[in-house]
């Protein structure tokens, strides 16, 4: 199978705790032990979020006063290069040596005069107690919401319309090459009133990106990789209840956070309803179980 596996920034970076590199390479590690079964038998392309990394390198960069900061594009495309290096890294230490591995630089088209800008609810950064949220908001003019029980700062998050690296992905993949691409949701780029392409100050969602690419490489499966087991009824109260199969008729009656669950829930519904293939949303140690059907959410058109 052609499978494409979103791996969550909050599953990278778990939260709370210290977002160092040495933190996060022990989360590839424990990713990749899962990642590795299924690469021998399929053609896998690998996506992840930034979300914490990205929001960890604007504070680096605001934290130095004599240049201005670097653009959220910018970053995004440091975080490419620095996840996809992990995940190639680790990931090879436990596959053959002659299989490939690729990280590719991954730009994304969104439209500048989408609603999103008008509106922030994708959280990069760590985590703050309301007091430091407040804090930040004045020093900084961050938008500041909830995450779960925590507070974070939050960005636009624009759809994703247009991967440009579509054609070297497909090489790639023709020759045997496992693909890391679309990280944090890809480049965000948009083209200015001279018709020239040029970054963006916001953060694409990576389970939209994601959902986008395996549509465009027409993909068998799309899984959502997170740090829960799948999708629950009533999250966070005592009568949650995990969604072991759905529909994206039947999900869509029901409402889910905005700035984590739900676009999750949106992109595995626009990829069962545009391709008829399937989509599961899930634990990162059960990877091979969703690919399987046995474990996660499982989306299917009937």
């Amino acid at each position: 199978m052609r499978i494409v596996i979103a791996l969550g920034g909050n599953a990278l970076l778990r939260r709370g705790e210290d977002m160092t590199a040495e933190n996060q390479r022990k989360n590839i590690q424990i990713a990749v032990k899962s990642l590795a079964p299924i690469v021998e038998d399929n053609e896998l392309v690998i996506s992840h979020g930034n979300g914490p990394q990205v929001g960890l390198l604007s504070l680096q960069s605001a934290a130095y006063k004599e240049v201005d900061e670097y653009p959220l594009d910018v970053l995004g495309a440091q975080t490419e290069g620095m996840i996809g290096y992990m995940i190639e890294q680790e990931l090879g230490n436990l596959l053959p040596i002659e299989i490939p591995i690729a990280s590719i630089l991954t730009m994304v088209e969104v439209d500048p005069e989408d609603p999103a800008f008008s509106n922030p609810t994708k959280p990069i950064g760590p985590i703050y107690t309301k007091e430091e949220a407040e804090e930040l908001q004045k020093i900084r003019g961050w938008e500041i919401k909830m995450d779960g029980k925590d507070w974070r700062r939050v960005v636009a998050s624009p759809e994703p319309h247009r991967i440009f690296e579509l054609r070297p992905i497909h090489w790639l993949l023709e020759k045997g090459t496992v693909v890391i691409c679309a990280g944090g949701g890809g480049i965000p780029t948009i083209y200015n009133k001279d018709g020239k392409l040029e970054g963006v100050e916001v953060v694409i969602d990576k389970d939209r990106a994601s959902s986008l690419l395996a549509f465009e490489l027409e993909a068998d499966v799309l899984i959502m990789a997170t740090d829960t087991e799948g999708v629950f009824h009533d999250w966070g109260t005592k009568k949650q209840k995990i969604i072991s199969k759905t529909t994206p008729e039947q999900i869509k009656k029901y409402d889910f956070d905005k700035g984590s669950m739900g676009p999750k829930v949106e992109a595995a519904c626009s990829f069962v309803e545009r391709s008829g293939q399937r989509a599961v949303i899930g634990s990162l140690k059960d990877i091979k179980e969703m690919v399987d059907g046995i474990a996660g959410t499982q989306f299917t058109l009937k």
